[in-house]
């Protein structure tokens, strides 16, 4: 069930060092490229990097929320092209991003995604190492692995009901 897969995709910052399989990765892009994008466009392109040359330096892309390509041994870069399409390229990236995760959450394949949009040297970092053109914009890299760290699945009970409001937002439904 849907709710399931939702429920149990964590973002996994520690990864084995056994590699994920070429087809888990390939099913992990197919789903990306089924993702919806504004008047069907899709402007992104994907990066897949396997290579320890290249997925080592993306760790030091930020400060902090980047360490965990250090351990991972794939990663995919959700670059996008502005120029075809108005103001949702941002949007469509992220659509793909998230169909990234949840099939690779569907695996057992552990994923985190780290934003790199407008950080601090680290769209002109993950230009470098990964030869991505000029023209086009690096939202994400999405670090991919098999974890090395549980983290439990979200709890129904626990979720933040309040934040939902119907018809009209009401600030009543804060708690």
């Amino acid at each position: 069930m849907f709710r399931d897969l939702c429920a149990q995709r964590r973002s996994i910052r520690k990864y084995r060092p056994q590699p994920v399989e070429d087809e888990k990765i390939e099913y992990m892009l197919q789903c990306a490229l089924m993702s919806p994008s504004a008047k069907r466009t899709c402007p992104w392109e994907f990066v897949v990097v396997k290579d320890e040359a290249k997925l080592r330096p993306l760790a030091g892309c930020r400060t902090y929320g980047s360490q965990m390509f250090n351990t991972a041994t794939a990663a995919i870069v959700i670059a996008l092209d502005p120029n075809l399409c108005d103001n949702t390229w941002m949007a469509d990236g992220a659509i793909a991003a998230e169909h990234i995760l949840l099939a690779a959450a569907e695996q057992g394949v552990g994923a985190c995604w780290c934003h790199v949009y407008e950080r601090e040297g680290a769209p002109e970092l993950v230009h470098r190492v990964c030869g991505i053109p000029e023209e086009l914009e690096v939202l994400c890299v999405i670090a991919l692995g098999y974890p090395d760290e549980e983290r439990r699945n979200y709890d129904l009970e626990k979720l933040k009901y309040e934040k939902i409001h119907y018809e009209t937002y009401s600030s009543n439904n804060r708690g």
